[in-house]
């Protein structure tokens, strides 16, 4: 029997939470295209290869610590509770079943003994992701990760018996890089004859960087920038893109996803949640410290507005599926409306996802609207409580017009995660302020926090920077590392990233209220999980 046209990889290391939407919008728009193709979520299998009872106890150290011992006899128990419902009704418990199976997968350490693998997390200590010449220690198979004894042992060969003619490997986390190209690596050597492409957002981040280089030490033989839909399927159909390693992409884009490859009930989560999404790319693109708006992975494209509540009903209808997870950079206001006057329609699902502190959002009745129609928690991008900061980032938000909205959202019943970022180039300690303020002041308001320090995007145009120099406060540069994604905020900005972590530490966290908000916060899901938690105080 002929195997698929072409075969969608989602390489680990990512939060498995839910089912990957990248290859979910591939696989369905290559069916629709009338190509015979297949997907395999090999971040879940990963992970439920690691967590398997066996081969833990094989790994472990032969005198483990407690901790460790304890987490690796908890795992089956921990893991049944994470995906009940009950995981989302106590969040200690809830905590506790995480901290088990996040401990055990610290049995994991490579042959390097260098590695660290958390629940969405990877770091190889002694590799980078953005070297090249590490790059190709991998994929030549002279360096592994923790993940080789699952692509040997299980991938490999479900992947030979499945005879595709061709496999796409989809990466858009920094984290999936090192593996994807192990995987790539192994693939070429075990099938000589079938093509191995590369897409998605790192790639498409890397783009500019690539076509200056030696391509040499990449394991794909080809390369795909942009979403990857019409290449595909000409790719699955026997077509060249042509172009030589590297081909573009961005004609058509899918919004209905296919999740039938996905098993719903097996990812870490106490409910099954669906991601979907009603754009690509982000419609303000303006924000100085967002790769999104230095270098877009995507040209922004956007599916109807007033169809996208009926598109979350039919997967809903599909899948037996409640809970919806907007994967947007951020919902536009047409798509929200659409939701707001869709309650009937919506009857009896959650959705949560990113959008903007835009003014609609200062109407209560509109708030109270999106609470009726499903929403259960919105992810906002506060950044920071200083406006003349927001003024300089080019974040277009009014911070009186946050502390509004948040009340808005808090009377509507709807959770606010809201994001903050410290070390901006020009941020003061006067700036920092500000923000701690702002978050102690709306406490009551927020649910949810994540608090981090800013990383600068290597294209970035910041006012005043550009003369300054690329060199940061340790001494390094842009060229270190030749696919880095940043470059350090040069010393004499600001206050610098050092001060700021350690206001971070000692003074945001420092104040009561905010402490109780981290604490609340799911420490390795974070808002995959938060919105199960909304009711929480």
């Amino acid at each position: 029997m002929a195997g698929p046209d072409l075969l969608l990889i989602h390489p680990p290391a990512a939060r498995p939470a839910e089912p990957p939407l990248g290859t979910a919008v591939l696989l369905s728009h290559l069916r629709r295209e009338g190509a015979a193709a297949e997907a395999i979520d090999a971040n879940l299998e990963a992970y439920l290869h690691l967590l398997d009872a066996d081969r833990l106890a094989a790994s472990a150290d032969p005198a483990p610590a407690t901790a460790l011992r304890r987490a690796v006899r908890n795992v089956p128990r921990a893991l049944s509770f994470l995906r009940s419902p009950e995981a989302g009704t106590s969040l200690p418990r809830y905590t506790a079943a995480a901290r088990h199976l996040n401990t055990a997968l610290t049995s994991y350490r490579g042959g390097s003994g260098r590695e660290r693998l958390t629940l969405g997390d990877y770091v190889h200590g002694g590799l980078s992701e953005f070297s090249p010449r590490d790059l190709s220690l991998v994929a030549g198979g002279e360096a592994g990760t923790v993940f080789s004894g699952y692509f040997r042992d299980a991938l490999l060969p479900r992947v030979e018996r499945m005879r595709p003619r061709g496999i796409a490997i989809s990466v858009n986390y920094r984290h999936q890089v090192l593996p994807a190209f192990e995987l790539a690596g192994l693939l070429r050597r075990l099938l000589p004859g079938v093509p191995v492409f590369g897409g998605g957002g790192m790639f498409t981040s890397w783009r500019r960087a690539l076509r200056t280089m030696d391509s040499a030490f990449l394991p794909f033989d080809g390369i795909g920038f942009g979403p990857g839909e019409s290449a595909l399927a000409a790719l699955a159909a026997g077509a060249s893109v042509g172009g030589g390693v590297f081909f573009e992409d961005g004609e058509a884009v899918e919004f209905l996803p296919d999740f039938g490859f996905a098993p719903l009930r097996k990812y870490f989560s106490p409910g099954p949640v669906l991601p979907v999404s009603a754009t690509r790319g982000c419609y303000w693109r303006r924000c100085r410290f967002c790769p999104e708006a230095v270098a877009p992975t995507h040209p922004y494209r956007a599916a109807d507005a007033g169809g996208f509540p009926a598109l979350v009903r039919k997967l809903s209808d599909r899948y037996g599926v409640q809970r919806f997870h907007l994967t947007d950079n951020a919902i536009p206001v047409g798509v929200l409306r659409s939701m707001a006057s869709s309650g009937s329609l919506l009857r009896g699902l959650s959705w949560h996802g990113f959008a903007r502190f835009e003014r609609e959002l200062l109407d209560p009745e509109f708030a109270a609207s999106l609470a009726a129609a499903g929403c259960s928690m919105l992810q906002l991008g506060l950044e920071s409580g200083s406006q003349p900061l927001l003024d300089r980032m080019g974040k277009g938000t009014r911070v009186a017009d946050a502390s509004a909205i948040l009340s808005n959202l808090s009377k509507a019943g709807i959770a606010a995660f809201v994001y903050v970022m410290l070390g901006a180039p020009g941020e003061t300690e006067t700036d920092a302020e500000r923000t701690l303020s702002f978050l102690s002041g709306h406490a009551g308001e927020i649910g949810f926090l994540n608090l981090s320090i800013l990383n600068l995007p290597r294209d970035a145009s910041w006012p005043g920077l550009a003369e300054r120099g690329a060199t940061g406060e340790d001494g390094s540069s842009d060229g270190d590392e030749p696919l880095g994604l940043y470059r350090p905020v040069p010393a004499g900005e600001g206050w610098g990233r050092a001060p700021a972590r350690r206001f971070l530490r000692q003074r945001i966290l420092g104040d009561p209220a905010i402490r109780a908000i981290a604490a609340r916060t799911p420490h390795w899901f974070g808002d995959s999980h938060a919105f199960f938690f909304r009711g929480t105080r």
